[in-house]
């Protein structure tokens, strides 16, 4: 690792350390105090006093954990060679990196954290800049219709290369088989999905006007809560060069409705904080990024955040965001069970993300936004079969090829 590797997870691992002690004080507290309520104020004294030591204790261990484990890695950084490759360099080390900026993404951007993901176009495991002379460098036979993978939480661009021993990447196969260039994009899955949307759109705008050649097409490709940055990109988007292009938009496993796991953590969490014995363990449930907590109802603008006392207002408000007039949308799902509406596939889905929520499902006795050919089941897989799969890539070819894009003007409800 580099130096600044070291000490970026040196700073992750102290505060990570300390907030441990912090819980555990908040729990002792909590178990303290209803038992000097059950003595009474015959108490009082005793009560004072142990507090005191207690709350002098748990700040004095919690500050020397935090400050053992900062100098244990400022230590390691100072030793080792600032030549020393980059612990993204291998395959391992940019899942376990990924891994985390999923989970506390945005507070490594707010401690200016090293080990905090850019947004950048990714080509054999590098960043790419966005200029005209290293595009061409990078894509000396680049097409004018690009398809553009927006990898999940917690993932990396690597993700779309799952099972290439046995099945060849969808991105190799569009550029041989139906003339697309691949652009594959990195991002801090830990931040709001509304900031990845609306810098995604910055960076694609960059990207068309820097391209070898005359863009006359872009395909989004959106893996979970990929589709939502998508989506999310089209939105901040609107207007410019880059989404006039966009035809078709493709959605493996996007919780549109959002997804349960998220759902059960929040109302896991509610109900800890009524309990001071338990309030710590929500506040550590808390700490998950803002990437994640947007998955609850698929936020895709900033208003779905930022006055969290109006939910159900903004709830309405995330679903109200409409799809790209002039693309065409596909969605795609998988679930456990071989058949769509067998029972297991409403209750679990793929584990992750349930039907309605993948189908964009807008509910009970509606009708579907889109015609019924631009749904598609991937019966007994899992979320993460979605990202390569012959039947998934078989049925993305078959969109692309045998349906043209819309025209800019078409207008759907």
């Amino acid at each position: 690792m580099r130096p600044e590797e070291i000490t970026g997870f040196g700073d992750l691992a102290s505060e990570a350390a300390a907030g441990a002690t912090t819980q555990i004080q908040e729990m002792h507290a909590g178990i303290a105090g209803r038992v000097w309520r059950r003595v009474g104020p015959a108490a009082t004294p005793v009560r004072l006093a142990h507090d005191r030591i207690a709350r002098t204790a748990y700040a004095a261990a919690g500050e020397l954990t935090r400050a053992a484990v900062s100098a244990g890695a400022r230590a390691a950084s100072v030793v080792q060679s600032r030549d020393s490759p980059s612990v993204q360099r291998s395959p391992a080390g940019r899942v376990v990196v990924s891994a985390l900026n999923g989970a506390f993404g945005d507070t490594l951007v707010r401690r200016h954290n090293p080990l905090a993901l850019p947004m950048s176009f990714r080509r054999g495991g590098r960043d790419l800049d966005i200029d005209a002379a290293s595009l061409s460098s990078a894509y000396p036979r680049a097409k004018q219709r690009l398809a553009v993978f927006v990898h999940g939480l917690c993932e990396t661009d690597d993700a779309w290369k799952l099972g290439a021993a046995r099945h060849a990447p969808y991105g190799h196969r569009l550029e041989v088989e139906l003339g697309y260039t691949p652009l594959y994009v990195r991002y801090n899955t830990g931040r709001h999905v509304s900031e990845n949307g609306r810098e995604l759109a910055q960076a694609l705008e960059r990207v068309i006007a820097a391209w070898p050649v005359r863009v006359d097409e872009v395909v989004l490709i959106g893996h979970s809560m990929g589709g939502l940055v998508s989506r999310s990109a089209c939105h901040y988007g609107a207007g410019s060069d880059w989404v006039a292009k966009v035809r078709h938009v493709v959605t493996l496993g996007t919780p549109h409705r959002g997804a349960p796991l998220e759902q059960v953590t929040n109302a896991a969490s509610a109900a800890l904080a009524r309990l001071p014995e338990t309030r710590p363990l929500a506040r550590a449930l808390n700490i998950r990024s803002s990437g994640i907590k947007d998955l609850r109802y698929g936020y895709l603008v900033d208003e779905c955040w930022l006055d969290q006392d109006c939910d159900a207002y903004l709830r309405n408000t995330s679903r109200e965001i409409p799809f790209l007039p002039s693309a065409r949308h596909y969605f795609i799902c998988a679930t456990l069970s071989r058949e769509p509406d067998a029972a297991v596939g409403r209750i679990v889905g793929d584990l992750l993300v349930l039907l309605p929520s993948a189908w964009a499902h807008p509910g009970r006795g509606k009708r579907l936004q889109f015609p019924i050919e631009h749904y598609y089941h991937l019966g007994g897989a899992s979320h993460f079969d979605l990202l390569n799969h012959p039947a998934i890539y078989d049925q993305m070819r078959r969109c692309l090829s045998s349906q043209k894009g819309l025209p800019a003007s078409t207008q759907r409800p």
